[in-house]
């Protein structure tokens, strides 16, 4: 499948027939293989995404971050220069709903982290490959940040993201491993 609008459009209606047990059970076994990870174990400072339903549930693994004195910091979206600038999130209330039910830090409540701060990035997606390329939701942010970025990479995703092929840009860049639900993917 080479279409990126229809392999998005695909898996959204996969993602959306995950009843909310499954979609618990299976964003707990990710947690839990996130957990034991070397990458994760090793990391201080952990960049993630405040999820939205039906991507993997990060609200637990971040409050496992905190528990484990790991420094969380989120992205905050600059749809002008369509760029990510990532800050640290201490407590959920520091967040705000932005673009389409977004939630992302409160500027004034939380502190810029250099990209070269971040020691494990975990980065979403909508469809995986076992060689570590995704297809994102369209807007390249995170594509234009890796190129900046020279952390650990890995993402979280449920078995029935991860497919066969699709068109790689010039521009995409893999991911180092995908945890998912029935295994880890090591890419590299």
């Amino acid at each position: 499948m080479n279409d990126k609008h229809s392999l998005r459009k695909i898996i959204k209606d996969s993602l959306s027939e995950l009843t909310r047990p499954l979609y618990e059970d299976y964003s707990y076994k990710i947690a839990t293989r996130l957990f034991d990870d070397h990458d994760w174990k090793q990391a201080n400072v952990i960049g993630i995404t405040i999820s939205k339903r039906p991507e993997v549930d990060t609200y637990q693994i971040i409050r496992k971050a905190w528990e484990q004195g790991k420094q969380v910091v989120v992205p905050k979206c600059n749809p002008k220069e369509k760029k990510l600038v990532f800050r640290t999130l201490k407590g959920f209330s520091q967040l705000e709903s932005v673009f389409y039910g977004l939630y992302e830090p409160i500027e004034d409540q939380t502190a810029k982290v250099e990209a070269d701060d971040i020691d494990l990035l975990i980065v979403p997606g909508l469809a995986y490959t076992k060689t570590g390329y995704r297809v994102g939701f369209g807007g390249g942010y995170y594509d234009r940040y890796l190129t900046t970025y020279s952390g650990k990479t890995l993402s979280l995703a449920f078995e029935n993201q991860i497919v066969e092929q699709f068109q790689v840009e010039t521009y995409d860049l893999p991911v180092s491993k995908i945890i998912t639900n029935v295994e880890v993917i090591y890419t590299k």
